[in-house]
Protein backbone atom coordinates (compact mmCIF):
# COMPACT_ATOMS: atom_id res chain seq x y z
CA UNK A 1 0.00 0.00 0.00
CA UNK A 2 1.41 3.17 -0.74
CA UNK A 3 0.19 6.47 1.39
CA UNK A 4 1.03 10.20 0.84
CA UNK A 5 3.15 11.15 3.74
CA UNK A 6 2.17 14.88 5.12
CA UNK A 7 5.50 14.86 6.59
CA UNK A 8 7.48 13.53 3.72
CA UNK A 9 5.35 15.12 0.97
CA UNK A 10 6.16 11.86 -1.27
CA UNK A 11 4.43 8.73 -1.39
CA UNK A 12 5.76 5.73 0.81
CA UNK A 13 4.92 2.17 1.42
CA UNK A 14 3.09 1.85 4.45
CA UNK A 15 5.04 -0.19 6.47
CA UNK A 16 3.96 -0.03 10.26
CA UNK A 17 6.32 0.12 13.40
CA UNK A 18 5.09 -3.16 14.26
CA UNK A 19 3.99 -6.39 11.85
CA UNK A 20 0.77 -6.81 11.48
CA UNK A 21 -0.54 -4.40 13.96
CA UNK A 22 -1.40 0.07 12.99
CA UNK A 23 -1.87 2.35 15.53
CA UNK A 24 -3.91 5.54 14.19
CA UNK A 25 -4.90 8.81 15.96
CA UNK A 26 -7.74 10.76 15.09
CA UNK A 27 -7.87 14.27 15.99
CA UNK A 28 -11.07 14.20 17.59
CA UNK A 29 -13.94 16.89 17.50
CA UNK A 30 -14.04 19.97 20.32
CA UNK A 31 -17.56 19.60 21.09
CA UNK A 32 -18.83 23.10 21.13
CA UNK A 33 -21.03 23.24 18.77
CA UNK A 34 -22.23 20.70 15.69
CA UNK A 35 -19.74 19.27 13.05
CA UNK A 36 -20.22 20.75 9.58
CA UNK A 37 -20.18 18.53 6.74
CA UNK A 38 -16.64 19.79 6.00
CA UNK A 39 -15.67 18.46 9.51
CA UNK A 40 -17.43 15.52 8.42
CA UNK A 41 -15.50 14.85 4.90
CA UNK A 42 -12.64 14.17 6.93
CA UNK A 43 -13.81 12.03 9.22
CA UNK A 44 -15.01 9.88 6.06
CA UNK A 45 -12.25 10.00 4.63
CA UNK A 46 -10.06 8.79 7.88
CA UNK A 47 -13.18 5.92 7.98
CA UNK A 48 -11.79 4.61 4.93
CA UNK A 49 -8.88 4.49 5.49
CA UNK A 50 -9.42 2.64 8.69
CA UNK A 51 -11.47 0.26 7.44
CA UNK A 52 -8.83 -0.62 4.80
CA UNK A 53 -6.15 -1.01 6.67
CA UNK A 54 -8.57 -4.05 8.72
CA UNK A 55 -9.84 -5.01 4.89
CA UNK A 56 -5.82 -5.24 4.17
CA UNK A 57 -5.91 -7.54 7.22
CA UNK A 58 -4.20 -5.35 9.58
CA UNK A 59 -5.41 -5.23 13.61
CA UNK A 60 -5.84 -1.76 13.85
CA UNK A 61 -5.99 0.04 17.46
CA UNK A 62 -7.27 3.82 16.68
CA UNK A 63 -7.51 6.35 19.28
CA UNK A 64 -9.66 9.53 18.78
CA UNK A 65 -9.63 12.71 21.54
CA UNK A 66 -12.47 14.73 22.44
CA UNK A 67 -11.83 18.51 23.11
CA UNK A 68 -13.94 19.65 25.60
CA UNK A 69 -11.52 22.13 27.44
CA UNK A 70 -8.18 24.31 25.83
CA UNK A 71 -8.93 24.93 22.03
CA UNK A 72 -9.15 28.93 21.66
CA UNK A 73 -10.81 30.51 19.10
CA UNK A 74 -7.64 31.06 17.11
CA UNK A 75 -6.21 28.02 17.14
CA UNK A 76 -3.29 28.95 18.95
CA UNK A 77 -3.02 30.82 22.38
CA UNK A 78 -5.58 34.18 21.63
CA UNK A 79 -9.24 34.34 21.92
CA UNK A 80 -10.98 32.37 24.38
CA UNK A 81 -11.56 28.69 24.91
CA UNK A 82 -14.00 27.28 22.28
CA UNK A 83 -16.37 25.45 24.86
CA UNK A 84 -16.64 28.69 27.33
CA UNK A 85 -18.18 30.64 23.86
CA UNK A 86 -20.91 27.26 23.57
CA UNK A 87 -21.71 27.28 26.78
CA UNK A 88 -22.50 31.34 27.11
CA UNK A 89 -23.99 30.92 23.63
CA UNK A 90 -26.65 28.12 25.17
CA UNK A 91 -26.80 29.41 28.45
CA UNK A 92 -24.99 25.31 29.75
CA UNK A 93 -22.47 24.74 32.01
CA UNK A 94 -19.63 23.55 29.54
CA UNK A 95 -20.26 20.08 30.60
CA UNK A 96 -23.48 19.98 29.59
CA UNK A 97 -22.57 21.80 26.05
CA UNK A 98 -19.64 18.80 26.04
CA UNK A 99 -22.05 15.94 26.69
CA UNK A 100 -24.89 17.11 23.95
CA UNK A 101 -22.39 18.07 21.32
CA UNK A 102 -20.21 14.72 22.11
CA UNK A 103 -23.40 12.42 21.61
CA UNK A 104 -24.36 14.79 18.49
CA UNK A 105 -21.23 13.80 16.83
CA UNK A 106 -21.54 10.27 17.47
CA UNK A 107 -25.27 10.20 15.77
CA UNK A 108 -24.05 12.34 12.95
CA UNK A 109 -21.37 9.72 12.50
CA UNK A 110 -23.45 6.42 12.83
CA UNK A 111 -25.80 7.93 10.06
CA UNK A 112 -22.40 8.67 7.99
CA UNK A 113 -21.35 4.63 8.99
CA UNK A 114 -18.25 6.01 10.29
CA UNK A 115 -17.28 3.32 12.78
CA UNK A 116 -16.54 4.33 16.32
CA UNK A 117 -12.26 3.91 17.49
CA UNK A 118 -11.75 1.66 19.84
CA UNK A 119 -10.45 4.34 22.17
CA UNK A 120 -12.39 8.01 22.96
CA UNK A 121 -11.07 10.29 24.97
CA UNK A 122 -11.95 13.32 26.54
CA UNK A 123 -9.24 15.73 27.19
CA UNK A 124 -10.88 16.63 30.45
CA UNK A 125 -10.06 12.66 31.52
CA UNK A 126 -6.47 13.04 31.08
CA UNK A 127 -5.04 16.42 33.28
CA UNK A 128 -2.51 13.78 35.30
CA UNK A 129 -0.97 12.90 32.04
CA UNK A 130 -0.97 16.40 30.65
CA UNK A 131 1.19 17.85 33.96
CA UNK A 132 3.29 14.86 34.09
CA UNK A 133 4.64 15.32 30.39
CA UNK A 134 4.58 19.06 30.76
CA UNK A 135 6.91 18.76 33.83
CA UNK A 136 9.25 16.63 31.64
CA UNK A 137 8.96 18.98 28.97
CA UNK A 138 10.10 21.60 31.68
CA UNK A 139 12.79 19.20 32.95
CA UNK A 140 14.27 18.62 29.29
CA UNK A 141 14.54 22.50 29.10
CA UNK A 142 11.83 22.87 26.07
CA UNK A 143 9.47 24.89 28.15
CA UNK A 144 9.38 27.70 30.63
CA UNK A 145 7.16 29.70 32.53
CA UNK A 146 6.21 33.39 31.87
CA UNK A 147 3.51 35.37 33.47
CA UNK A 148 2.20 32.71 35.00
CA UNK A 149 1.79 30.15 32.41
CA UNK A 150 3.98 27.34 30.81
CA UNK A 151 5.35 27.52 27.19
CA UNK A 152 7.29 25.19 25.11
CA UNK A 153 10.65 26.83 23.60
CA UNK A 154 10.58 26.53 20.10
CA UNK A 155 13.81 27.72 19.75
CA UNK A 156 15.06 24.59 21.58
CA UNK A 157 14.29 22.42 18.07
CA UNK A 158 16.63 21.97 15.35
CA UNK A 159 13.28 22.54 12.78
CA UNK A 160 10.03 23.43 14.17
CA UNK A 161 8.24 24.51 10.78
CA UNK A 162 8.08 20.77 9.88
CA UNK A 163 5.07 20.76 7.13
CA UNK A 164 6.21 23.76 5.04
CA UNK A 165 4.96 22.20 2.00
CA UNK A 166 1.45 23.97 2.37
CA UNK A 167 -0.19 27.29 0.95
CA UNK A 168 0.03 29.96 3.43
CA UNK A 169 -3.49 30.18 3.14
CA UNK A 170 -3.26 26.99 5.05
CA UNK A 171 -0.57 27.67 7.27
CA UNK A 172 -1.96 30.60 8.88
CA UNK A 173 -2.78 30.94 12.08
CA UNK A 174 -6.58 32.31 12.58
CA UNK A 175 -6.25 34.69 14.83
CA UNK A 176 -9.29 37.02 14.88
CA UNK A 177 -9.07 40.99 14.81
CA UNK A 178 -8.63 42.73 18.02
CA UNK A 179 -6.43 39.73 19.54
CA UNK A 180 -3.28 41.19 21.28
CA UNK A 181 -0.47 39.29 20.79
CA UNK A 182 1.03 37.29 24.33
CA UNK A 183 4.19 39.25 25.27
CA UNK A 184 4.94 36.39 27.57
CA UNK A 185 6.33 34.33 24.72
CA UNK A 186 10.20 34.72 24.21
CA UNK A 187 10.10 33.59 20.36
CA UNK A 188 6.68 34.50 18.29
CA UNK A 189 6.25 30.69 17.70
CA UNK A 190 6.30 29.42 21.20
CA UNK A 191 3.02 27.98 22.25
CA UNK A 192 1.03 27.12 25.54
CA UNK A 193 1.15 23.95 27.24
CA UNK A 194 -0.78 25.22 30.52
CA UNK A 195 -3.04 28.08 31.51
CA UNK A 196 -2.98 30.14 34.71
CA UNK A 197 -6.22 32.31 35.66
CA UNK A 198 -3.45 34.79 35.01
CA UNK A 199 -4.44 33.74 31.38
CA UNK A 200 -8.28 34.00 31.52
CA UNK A 201 -9.77 34.39 35.03
CA UNK A 202 -13.74 33.67 33.48
CA UNK A 203 -11.96 30.09 32.37
CA UNK A 204 -14.86 27.36 33.71
CA UNK A 205 -12.65 24.37 33.76
CA UNK A 206 -9.77 24.65 36.28
CA UNK A 207 -7.79 22.32 38.04
CA UNK A 208 -4.68 22.65 41.02
CA UNK A 209 -0.94 21.83 39.31
CA UNK A 210 2.33 22.54 40.05
CA UNK A 211 2.15 25.96 38.47
CA UNK A 212 -1.42 27.43 39.72
CA UNK A 213 -5.20 26.52 39.53
CA UNK A 214 -5.23 26.82 35.58
CA UNK A 215 -6.21 24.11 32.15
CA UNK A 216 -4.11 22.55 29.30
CA UNK A 217 -3.70 23.82 25.83
CA UNK A 218 -4.83 22.49 23.20
CA UNK A 219 -2.29 21.26 21.93
CA UNK A 220 -1.03 19.14 24.95
CA UNK A 221 -3.99 16.71 24.34
CA UNK A 222 -3.40 14.80 21.41
CA UNK A 223 0.40 14.14 22.55
CA UNK A 224 -0.47 12.72 25.45
CA UNK A 225 -3.86 10.80 25.04
CA UNK A 226 -2.12 9.28 21.83
CA UNK A 227 0.87 8.54 23.94
CA UNK A 228 -1.16 7.45 27.10
CA UNK A 229 -2.97 4.66 24.59
CA UNK A 230 -0.67 3.79 21.83
CA UNK A 231 2.66 4.21 23.60
CA UNK A 232 5.74 6.30 21.93
CA UNK A 233 5.36 5.00 18.58
CA UNK A 234 2.48 5.92 16.46
CA UNK A 235 1.98 5.03 13.05
CA UNK A 236 -0.72 7.13 11.33
CA UNK A 237 -1.94 10.57 12.54
CA UNK A 238 -4.98 11.86 10.96
CA UNK A 239 -6.65 15.17 10.88
CA UNK A 240 -7.80 17.93 8.49
CA UNK A 241 -5.52 19.95 6.71
CA UNK A 242 -5.98 23.29 8.56
CA UNK A 243 -5.09 21.08 11.41
CA UNK A 244 -1.13 20.82 9.83
CA UNK A 245 -0.15 23.95 11.20
CA UNK A 246 0.06 25.08 14.14
CA UNK A 247 -1.80 21.79 15.83
CA UNK A 248 0.07 19.02 14.89
CA UNK A 249 3.58 20.80 14.25
CA UNK A 250 3.12 21.78 17.81
CA UNK A 251 1.87 17.85 18.79
CA UNK A 252 5.41 16.63 16.96
CA UNK A 253 7.57 19.34 18.58
CA UNK A 254 6.33 18.57 22.20
CA UNK A 255 6.46 14.93 21.40
CA UNK A 256 9.67 14.65 19.99
CA UNK A 257 11.42 16.51 23.00
CA UNK A 258 9.52 14.43 25.73
CA UNK A 259 10.10 11.23 24.42
CA UNK A 260 13.53 11.95 22.61
CA UNK A 261 12.94 10.11 19.25
CA UNK A 262 10.88 10.29 16.33
CA UNK A 263 7.20 9.96 17.41
CA UNK A 264 4.95 9.56 14.04
CA UNK A 265 5.77 8.14 10.49
CA UNK A 266 2.61 8.60 8.75
CA UNK A 267 0.91 11.86 8.66
CA UNK A 268 -2.58 11.96 6.85
CA UNK A 269 -4.51 15.07 6.03
CA UNK A 270 -7.39 15.44 3.98
CA UNK A 271 -8.18 18.76 2.31
CA UNK A 272 -10.85 21.17 2.70
CA UNK A 273 -14.80 20.95 1.22
CA UNK A 274 -15.16 24.01 -0.48
CA UNK A 275 -18.45 26.23 -0.80
CA UNK A 276 -18.31 28.41 -4.37
CA UNK A 277 -17.48 30.86 -1.61
CA UNK A 278 -14.44 29.34 -0.28
CA UNK A 279 -13.42 26.96 2.57
CA UNK A 280 -16.13 25.77 4.62
CA UNK A 281 -16.49 26.77 8.65
CA UNK A 282 -18.77 27.54 11.35
CA UNK A 283 -17.37 31.10 11.62
CA UNK A 284 -19.05 31.92 8.03
CA UNK A 285 -22.64 31.22 8.34
CA UNK A 286 -22.17 28.47 5.89
CA UNK A 287 -23.33 25.84 8.54
CA UNK A 288 -24.24 23.01 6.87
CA UNK A 289 -25.23 19.30 8.80
CA UNK A 290 -25.96 16.08 8.61
CA UNK A 291 -29.43 16.78 10.03
CA UNK A 292 -29.99 20.08 7.68
CA UNK A 293 -28.78 17.35 4.53
CA UNK A 294 -31.55 14.81 5.61
CA UNK A 295 -34.38 17.80 5.77
CA UNK A 296 -33.51 18.65 2.03
CA UNK A 297 -34.41 15.08 1.61
CA UNK A 298 -30.62 13.35 1.02
CA UNK A 299 -29.94 10.12 2.54
CA UNK A 300 -26.31 10.54 4.20
CA UNK A 301 -25.13 7.96 1.89
CA UNK A 302 -25.51 10.15 -1.01
CA UNK A 303 -23.13 12.67 1.30
CA UNK A 304 -20.76 9.82 2.08
CA UNK A 305 -20.55 8.76 -2.24
CA UNK A 306 -20.17 12.37 -2.71
CA UNK A 307 -17.12 12.51 -0.80
CA UNK A 308 -15.44 9.38 -2.51
CA UNK A 309 -15.72 10.72 -5.80
CA UNK A 310 -12.95 12.72 -5.22
CA UNK A 311 -9.35 11.87 -3.94
CA UNK A 312 -8.76 13.14 -0.13
CA UNK A 313 -5.56 15.24 -0.94
CA UNK A 314 -8.03 17.50 -3.28
CA UNK A 315 -10.22 20.38 -2.29
CA UNK A 316 -14.01 19.21 -2.80
CA UNK A 317 -16.60 22.27 -4.10
CA UNK A 318 -19.97 21.42 -2.20
CA UNK A 319 -23.14 22.63 -4.00
CA UNK A 320 -26.81 21.69 -3.88
CA UNK A 321 -26.87 21.22 -7.46
CA UNK A 322 -23.48 18.87 -7.29
CA UNK A 323 -25.71 17.35 -4.57
CA UNK A 324 -28.55 16.59 -6.20
CA UNK A 325 -26.72 15.01 -9.07
CA UNK A 326 -25.18 12.53 -6.61
CA UNK A 327 -28.08 11.70 -5.55
CA UNK A 328 -29.68 10.59 -8.76
CA UNK A 329 -26.21 8.68 -9.12
CA UNK A 330 -26.66 6.76 -6.37
CA UNK A 331 -30.16 6.23 -6.25
CA UNK A 332 -29.64 4.88 -10.04
CA UNK A 333 -26.63 2.75 -8.92
CA UNK A 334 -29.39 1.12 -5.93
CA UNK A 335 -31.76 0.62 -8.47
CA UNK A 336 -29.39 -1.14 -10.93
CA UNK A 337 -27.61 -3.32 -7.90
CA UNK A 338 -31.99 -4.28 -7.02
CA UNK A 339 -32.38 -6.10 -10.40
CA UNK A 340 -29.50 -8.99 -9.59
CA UNK A 341 -30.35 -12.16 -8.56
CA UNK A 342 -29.48 -13.66 -5.69
CA UNK A 343 -29.26 -17.56 -6.53
CA UNK A 344 -26.54 -19.43 -8.38
CA UNK A 345 -22.73 -19.66 -7.37
CA UNK A 346 -19.28 -17.33 -7.08
CA UNK A 347 -17.34 -17.15 -9.59
CA UNK A 348 -14.01 -18.04 -7.94
CA UNK A 349 -11.96 -16.82 -10.83
CA UNK A 350 -14.08 -13.63 -11.97
CA UNK A 351 -14.51 -11.90 -8.28
CA UNK A 352 -10.42 -12.16 -7.70
CA UNK A 353 -9.97 -10.53 -11.18
CA UNK A 354 -12.78 -7.33 -10.48
CA UNK A 355 -11.67 -7.30 -6.82
CA UNK A 356 -8.11 -6.76 -7.80
CA UNK A 357 -8.53 -4.07 -9.68
CA UNK A 358 -10.60 -2.08 -6.41
CA UNK A 359 -7.62 -3.26 -4.05
CA UNK A 360 -5.12 -1.46 -6.95
CA UNK A 361 -7.34 1.59 -6.15
CA UNK A 362 -6.68 2.12 -2.39
CA UNK A 363 -3.27 0.35 -2.59
CA UNK A 364 -2.53 3.83 -4.54
CA UNK A 365 -3.27 6.38 -1.78
CA UNK A 366 -6.70 5.28 -0.76
CA UNK A 367 -7.69 6.45 -4.69
CA UNK A 368 -11.69 6.31 -3.40
CA UNK A 369 -12.44 7.67 -6.95
CA UNK A 370 -11.29 4.83 -8.96
CA UNK A 371 -12.67 2.50 -5.85
CA UNK A 372 -15.94 3.85 -6.78
CA UNK A 373 -15.39 3.36 -10.35
CA UNK A 374 -14.87 -0.36 -9.58
CA UNK A 375 -18.39 -0.70 -8.66
CA UNK A 376 -19.61 0.16 -12.55
CA UNK A 377 -17.14 -2.34 -13.51
CA UNK A 378 -18.42 -4.95 -11.52
CA UNK A 379 -22.21 -4.25 -13.23
CA UNK A 380 -20.80 -3.90 -16.35
CA UNK A 381 -18.83 -7.59 -16.17
CA UNK A 382 -19.53 -10.45 -17.84
CA UNK A 383 -19.84 -12.86 -15.32
CA UNK A 384 -23.78 -13.87 -12.50
CA UNK A 385 -25.14 -11.79 -10.61
CA UNK A 386 -24.17 -13.88 -7.60
CA UNK A 387 -20.25 -12.88 -8.28
CA UNK A 388 -21.57 -9.17 -8.67
CA UNK A 389 -23.82 -9.29 -5.43
CA UNK A 390 -20.38 -10.73 -3.53
CA UNK A 391 -18.12 -8.51 -4.74
CA UNK A 392 -20.58 -5.54 -3.66
CA UNK A 393 -20.88 -7.01 -0.54
CA UNK A 394 -16.77 -7.16 -0.13
CA UNK A 395 -15.99 -3.61 -1.54
CA UNK A 396 -18.55 -2.37 1.15
CA UNK A 397 -16.59 -3.34 3.92
CA UNK A 398 -14.19 -0.33 2.96
CA UNK A 399 -16.80 2.14 1.16
CA UNK A 400 -19.66 1.43 3.12
CA UNK A 401 -22.21 3.03 0.98
CA UNK A 402 -25.17 0.75 2.28
CA UNK A 403 -25.81 -0.56 -1.50
CA UNK A 404 -27.02 -4.07 -1.32
CA UNK A 405 -28.86 -2.99 1.71
CA UNK A 406 -31.03 -0.17 -0.71
CA UNK A 407 -31.20 -2.28 -3.41
CA UNK A 408 -33.15 -5.12 -1.93
CA UNK A 409 -34.87 -2.52 0.35
CA UNK A 410 -35.88 -1.26 -2.84
CA UNK A 411 -36.49 -4.60 -4.63
CA UNK A 412 -39.08 -5.38 -2.14
CA UNK A 413 -40.85 -2.17 -2.80
CA UNK A 414 -41.38 -3.29 -5.86
CA UNK A 415 -41.84 -6.60 -6.19
CA UNK A 416 -44.70 -7.69 -8.66
CA UNK A 417 -46.99 -10.00 -7.14
CA UNK A 418 -47.37 -13.12 -9.15
CA UNK A 419 -50.35 -12.53 -11.46
CA UNK A 420 -52.92 -15.29 -11.87
CA UNK A 421 -55.70 -15.73 -14.55
CA UNK A 422 -58.33 -16.01 -12.20
CA UNK A 423 -57.77 -12.77 -10.42
CA UNK A 424 -59.88 -10.01 -11.38
CA UNK A 425 -58.49 -7.22 -8.89
CA UNK A 426 -54.61 -8.18 -10.63
CA UNK A 427 -56.34 -8.01 -14.22
CA UNK A 428 -57.49 -4.85 -13.40
CA UNK A 429 -54.31 -3.42 -12.42
CA UNK A 430 -52.18 -4.51 -14.71
CA UNK A 431 -55.14 -3.37 -17.48
CA UNK A 432 -55.10 -0.11 -15.97
CA UNK A 433 -51.40 -0.02 -16.85
CA UNK A 434 -51.39 -0.69 -19.66
CA UNK A 435 -54.16 2.24 -19.89
CA UNK A 436 -52.55 4.67 -18.26
CA UNK A 437 -49.13 3.70 -20.84
CA UNK A 438 -51.15 4.45 -23.21
CA UNK A 439 -52.73 7.96 -21.94
CA UNK A 440 -49.06 9.11 -21.41
CA UNK A 441 -48.69 8.36 -24.74
CA UNK A 442 -51.01 10.54 -25.97
CA UNK A 443 -50.34 12.89 -23.64
CA UNK A 444 -53.11 12.56 -21.91
CA UNK A 445 -51.60 13.61 -18.60
CA UNK A 446 -54.57 13.77 -16.47
CA UNK A 447 -56.00 10.28 -17.19
CA UNK A 448 -52.53 8.94 -16.36
CA UNK A 449 -53.11 10.90 -13.14
CA UNK A 450 -56.64 9.61 -12.82
CA UNK A 451 -55.72 5.75 -13.13
CA UNK A 452 -52.53 6.56 -10.52
CA UNK A 453 -54.97 7.85 -7.59
CA UNK A 454 -57.55 5.51 -8.54
CA UNK A 455 -55.22 2.78 -7.75
CA UNK A 456 -53.86 4.28 -4.45
CA UNK A 457 -57.38 4.56 -3.41
CA UNK A 458 -57.35 0.95 -3.48
CA UNK A 459 -54.10 0.06 -1.89
CA UNK A 460 -52.11 -0.18 -5.15
CA UNK A 461 -49.16 2.00 -5.77
CA UNK A 462 -47.57 2.27 -9.11
CA UNK A 463 -43.92 1.81 -9.21
CA UNK A 464 -42.39 3.58 -12.94
CA UNK A 465 -38.86 2.10 -13.35
CA UNK A 466 -36.72 2.28 -16.34
CA UNK A 467 -38.09 -1.28 -17.10
CA UNK A 468 -41.56 -0.35 -17.31
CA UNK A 469 -44.46 0.32 -14.32
CA UNK A 470 -44.35 -2.20 -11.60
CA UNK A 471 -46.59 -2.41 -8.68
CA UNK A 472 -46.82 -2.66 -4.30
CA UNK A 473 -50.46 -3.74 -3.13
CA UNK A 474 -50.25 -2.78 0.58
CA UNK A 475 -51.04 -5.47 2.98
Amino acid sequence: MQLYNSLSRTKEEFIPHEAGKVSMYTCGPTVYHFAHIGNLRTYIMEDILDRYLRYSGYEVTRVMNITDVGHLTSDADEGEDKMLKGARREKKTVMEIAKFYTDKFFEDAEALNIRRPEVVEPATSCIDEFIRVIEGLLEKDFAYEAGGNIYFDTSKLKQYYVFNNFEEEDLAVGVRDGVEEDSNKRNKADFVLWFTKSKFDDQELKWNSPWGVGYPGWHIECSCISMKHLGGHLDIHCGGIDNAFPHHTNEIAQSEAYLGHKWCNYWFHVLHLNTNSGKMSKSKGEFLTVSLLKEKGFDPMVYRMFCLQSHYRKSLVFSWENMENMKIAYNKLVAKIATLKKDGDVDTAAFEELRAGFVKALDNDLNTSLAVTAIYDVLKAKTNDATKRALLADFDRVLCLDLLKKADELAEQTQEPAPTADDPFIREIEELIVARKEAKKAKNFAEADRIRNYLLEKGVTLVDTREGTTYKIDK
